[in-house]
């Protein structure tokens, strides 16, 4: 089948933006040590078997958690599969996510300058249409710095995606992830797309085992869906993504696909996804590395029934962001708690800014420090670093109105310490490491109406060790 997008971009140089607009209408607790990967068989009933699921992670709303992922929302199938494009085992390593009509579409992608050749492809779909039907994404290769032949592959692929679903190859996007300079296994991936579009599937199995086939270095797959109102009506929005390490804002190296039933027009959709996005995603730091593949694609298919959002003014633009928030969030403190060689999930949470943007900088800072999140894997509680990464986030506040609090335990007041239980805050820092739960910092830096969150785990030992044999 033909395709139109047979000029490689890569023949010029090029400025990637972050995300496309175009207009139109709990709780957890194991150790992470604990898990292992299993070689299993290639069907998809099996897959989700193949690596644990992570921990649900929703915020509190006025929302219900739904089994299905991807799939819960109407209009959608997903499948997973083996397809021999992994280095080691034979754990699934090809996804499909399909839907029954046009689905609104918005994306946000890599801020890296060298972005992968499925980015490249992407962003040049959603520079020229505004719903697409379909998104492949395969493990193993990153298909990032790998020049025209590489963007050759992409093209190739979606044409033989769009061929056996009988669509417009302009209707299918692609995500990949590995390991970068490497081109997709294209011969075994063409081989095993008849098996993966037969086994389309909006069962749940089908969700779980596109979540698993997506995964890498990831001990979970990070699957979530919830069921809320849009006035006055159900939809939902449902989610998976993967992500462990080269994880940090801009976006948060890591691969999604978003699902919902909404019916939102296409301008307003991208609006959406934007803030959604930089609530989330990019929120999140492991290692402070951006990779050359991030990638969410978020689709609404509009089945809900629901009354289409013309607006971002109105409650029920303002009930569906509140749902989507709450899912991208989700997903993006499974990924922060399963970085790689992690202990714990770290949550800074910064108020009293003049606005969220301030709040959501000096959180990041301080979730991105290298020297806070090794005293959190020490059991240290070294508030001075806290403090210090709040104060070179680049916004401005007055120290003496500075307060921070790890847990429950207050460590600084008025920009001034205080005496504390140094014994307790350590004990509480063991405490989430034993369980693999989450550290709480609290920063306060003045009276004014922002806030902000970030999420980040703590440096360990074993992150070294796990990226210094990657390849090897």
């Amino acid at each position: 089948m033909a395709s139109s997008l047979m000029r490689s971009p890569f023949q010029t140089s090029i400025q990637l933006p972050q995300i496309h607009h175009r207009k139109g209408c709990c709780s957890y607790s194991s150790s992470r040590s604990s898990f292992r990967v299993f070689s299993v068989a290639t069907s998809v009933d099996e897959a989700a078997r193949h690596v644990p699921p992570a921990p649900i992670l929703l915020p509190e709303g006025p929302w219900k958690q739904v089994p299905g992922g991807v799939t819960a929302a109407n209009g959608f199938k997903a499948a997973g599969m083996y397809a021999q494009l992994r280095a080691k085992g034979q754990k699934p390593d090809l996804a499909l996510v399909t839907c029954d009509v046009d689905a609104v579409v918005a994306g946000a992608f890599t801020a890296n300058i060298v972005a992968a050749a499925p980015v490249v492809y992407c962003k040049h779909i959603l520079d020229s249409s505004t719903s697409v039907r379909a998104v492949l994404i395969n493990a193993g290769q990153a298909n990032a710095a790998t020049g025209d032949a590489g963007y050759q592959d992409v093209i190739e692929c979606a044409d033989a995606v769009a061929e056996l679903l009988q669509i417009s190859p302009e209707k299918i996007l692609i995500e990949s992830t590995g390991v970068i300079g490497h081109r997709i296994k294209k011969e075994a991936l063409l081989n095993s797309l008849p098996e993966l579009v037969a086994s389309l599937s909006s069962t749940i199995e089908g969700a779980d085992s596109a979540a698993v086939a997506i995964t890498t270095t990831d001990l979970v797959s990070k699957s979530v869906a919830i069921d809320t109102e849009v006035g006055g009506k159900h939809i939902r929005v449902g989610g998976m993504a993967k992500g462990s390490g080269m994880i940090h804002p801009n976006m948060a190296t890591m691969l999604g696909v978003i699902t919902t039933d909404a019916s939102v027009a296409s301008d307003i959709w991208r609006k959406m996804v934007k803030i959604s996005v930089n609530r989330s995603f990019n929120q999140i730091t492991v290692d402070g590395d951006t990779s050359t593949n991030d990638a969410v694609i978020a689709l609404a298919s509009g089945l809900s029934g629901s009354a289409c959002i013309l607006s971002l003014d109105t409650d029920e633009a303002q009930q569906l962001q509140a749902g989507l928030d709450a899912v991208m969030q989700g997903l993006a403190k499974s990924i922060a708690w399963d970085g790689e060689g992690a202990t714990c999930l770290i949550e800074v949470t910064v108020s009293g800014t003049d606005s969220e943007e301030a709040a959501a900088k000096i959180a990041r800072s301080v979730a991105s420090s290298a020297l806070f999140k090794a005293a959190v894997y020490g059991r240290d509680p070294n508030w001075g670093r806290i403090a210090c990464a709040a104060g070179y986030a680049g916004i401005h506040f007055n120290q003496c109105g500075l307060r921070i609090a790890l847990g429950d335990i207050l460590l600084m007041e008025g920009g001034q310490p205080i005496p504390f239980d140094r014994a307790a805050a350590s004990a509480y820092l063991q405490k989430a490491g034993r369980d693999h739960g989450t550290v709480e910092v609290h920063i306060s830096v003045g009276d004014g109406p922002g806030r902000g969150q970030a999420w980040g785990c703590d440096l360990s030992y074993d992150y070294v060790k796990i990226n210094a044999e990657y390849t090897t």
